[in-house]
């Protein structure tokens, strides 16, 4: 009789999406150089664990021309603005903080930080209004 091999497939876990916003200022050399400091061989080790140890699972940024774009999962247990303050209390974080900074630009009408951004269209909500799918 052959034996059963049976092979885990990964569940993907229920996460919840954030994304947020910021602007860099407008100079070719300091986009450059923020995009830089962004590499995954040049970001310091203690800044990307700090980000993993803080509950965010997921962070993308990504840009075009000064307007940065950065999407970030968390689980679905894990409130993000608790792990976003608890994210700044690890080694290096403010310092990191301060050395982008001089990269970046506020968003007209907002303070010099990274601003949430409100979700205008799903395309799985779409579908599943329209009974095109179920979710």
């Amino acid at each position: 009789m052959e034996e059963m091999v049976y092979i885990e497939q990964p569940v993907e876990k229920t996460r919840k999406r954030v994304c947020l916003t910021l602007d860099l200022k407008k100079d070719p050399e300091l986009i450059k150089q923020y995009k830089h400091y962004h590499k995954a061989e040049n970001c310091w080790e203690e800044i990307v664990a700090g980000i993993s140890k803080s509950g965010i699972e997921v962070m993308d940024i990504y840009n075009v021309d000064d307007r940065m774009f950065m999407i970030c999962e968390v689980d679905a247990e894990t409130n993000f603005d608790e792990a976003w303050e608890k994210m700044g209390t690890y080694p290096r974080q403010g310092e990191w903080a301060e050395l982008m900074a001089t990269f970046q630009h506020a968003i007209p009408g907002h303070q010099l930080e990274w601003v949430r951004m409100e979700q205008v269209f799903s395309l799985k909500e779409s579908l599943a209004a329209k009974g095109i799918i179920k979710e």
